[in-house]
């Protein structure tokens, strides 16, 4: 276990993610890694973490993402609904017609 803070449950949930991706032919080493980050972000999503990123709090949760960002040649990166509402904080007109590849722009412009 990569942490001892992790309460019995987030263990059980660890333990369980690295034996399934184990069982599907995913390395040892890449299971743990891949197990660890995702009770990491759900402690994060729950508060459970001393410290956490934004992205780690405010995406979709790992469980109902299930690798929709992993295992393509596509850039990865923000979603759309992601560009989107950091293009509302933002004050970005005409946001709502465009499409991800212009919030991208958009969004890259304002920094």
């Amino acid at each position: 276990m990569p942490q001892k803070a992790w309460s019995a449950k987030r263990e059980r949930q660890y333990e369980h993610i690295k034996d399934s991706l184990e069982d599907r032919g995913t390395g040892e080493d890449k299971a743990e890694e891949i197990a660890a980050r995702t009770v990491n972000k759900e402690r994060a999503r729950s508060g459970e973490a001393k410290s956490s990123s934004r992205l780690s709090r405010e995406d979709i949760s790992s469980g109902r993402r299930g690798g929709m960002r992993s295992g393509t040649r596509r850039e990865k990166g923000r979603t759309r609904d992601q560009l989107y509402n950091e293009a509302k904080k933002m004050g970005i007109e005409g946001r709502s017609k465009m499409n991800k590849e212009q919030l991208q722009r958009a969004v890259d412009r304002r920094k």
